[in-house]
């Protein structure tokens, strides 16, 4: 490897954000850097191929002493924003990895990462798939649904199940997933097109638009006029005190995000809790990392459901990193569809 300098391209977060972030809340920068790992590091040096915009990144974009924080440590003002994303290796200390592997994982929002803890990425060992879907259907996204429908939400056949923002990176996948357990399956989310797209491409028995909806109680009693069993949920607030009052007896909650709160000065209060005993509803939140370690099981159940056209899945991309601040605030307003993704370069 050369060791001469090259710009390295970067989205940096300027200062902590206060509420929903905003595109002036980051900039694009250009730095000089050398291609080349010292001797006797760990590390890993990629090339960044493709980047992830996630809703909890919104938190680590807060100031640590904040009560809205993530559960992943806040960035660093100054610094490159750090995400899920697919990369190429160029230079490798890490027995581990070689030149020319091919890995998902945490990553810098810029052209080119040294990555000083490898141990957390995974090699991308079939590439018979786009590698974008390392960032969605088969990375972070797709294991959050594997995890959050089989094993925390224990579904049966037949059983009646709500996904809300099922149209996004996780929502798509847990209505494909309970349809194969034929399931009868209801999402929401907050366009026509969004709610077509449920229907027609994910194959959902039906679906409806939040946003005209006056009554999210009736809303959901129309749909569900024998209740619900699972819901997985994806946005918090009046939704989740709606799905308590029409959940069944011994229904389960997923609980995998809150995007209705993330950027709320004062969070919602949910009132319908006395439902929990009433129903006997298990309600678990969790984190997809804690269970990387089903990661190669669910590969043997997911690759061979896309190969087989069993499975479909619907990116938003935006090309150019220059891009990628638009596209990550561009999330808490609906602008995606599907799995929102930044393309910073094709190998």
């Amino acid at each position: 490897m050369e060791d001469d300098e090259v710009s390295n391209k970067q989205v940096v977060l300027k200062n902590y954000v206060i509420g929903s972030p905003k595109e002036s809340d980051m900039e694009v920068r250009i730095i000089k850097m050398r291609l080349k790992i010292s001797e006797g590091s760990n590390a890993v040096l990629v090339k960044n191929l493709y980047l992830s915009c996630d809703p909890y990144m919104a938190g680590r974009m807060r100031n640590p002493d904040s009560d809205h924080r993530s559960f992943v440590e806040s960035f660093l003002p100054g610094s490159p924003i750090m995400g899920y994303g697919v990369a190429k290796v160029l230079e490798s200390g890490h027995p581990n990895f070689k030149k020319g592997d091919l890995v998902w994982g945490i990553t810098g929002w810029e052209e080119y990462s040294f990555i000083t803890s490898p141990e957390a990425l995974f090699k991308i060992e079939h590439s018979d798939v786009p590698l974008s879907y390392y960032t969605g259907i088969l990375g972070m996204p797709g294991m959050t649904a594997y995890v959050g429908f089989y094993h925390i939400c224990s579904p049966k056949k037949g059983e009646r199940v709500f996904v809300s923002a099922a149209s996004g990176a996780v929502g798509q996948l847990v209505g494909q997933f309970a349809k194969l357990m034929d399931c009868y399956v209801v999402g929401t989310a907050g366009s026509k097109a969004k709610v077509d797209l449920l229907k027609t491409k994910f194959g959902f028995d039906e679906a409806f638009n939040y946003k005209e909806e006056q009554d999210l109680e009736m809303a959901l009693k129309r749909h569900f006029p024998e209740g619900i069993d699972i819901y997985f949920e994806n946005v918090g607030g009046k939704m989740l005190d709606a799905v308590l009052l029409n959940s069944r007896i011994h229904s389960r909650i997923a609980v995998c995000g809150l995007i209705s709160q993330y950027n709320l000065k004062q969070p919602e209060s949910v009132h319908n809790l006395f439902s929990l005993i009433m129903k006997r509803i298990r309600v678990e939140g969790f984190i997809v990392s804690d269970h990387y370690d089903q990661y190669p099981k669910f590969l043997d159940m997911v690759l061979p459901l896309i190969r087989e056209g069993k499975v479909t899945y619907v990116e938003d991309v935006a090309e150019g990193l220059e891009r990628a601040p638009a596209a990550l605030v561009g999330l808490f307003s609906g602008h995606n569809v599907g799995k929102q993704v930044v393309v910073v370069a094709r190998e």
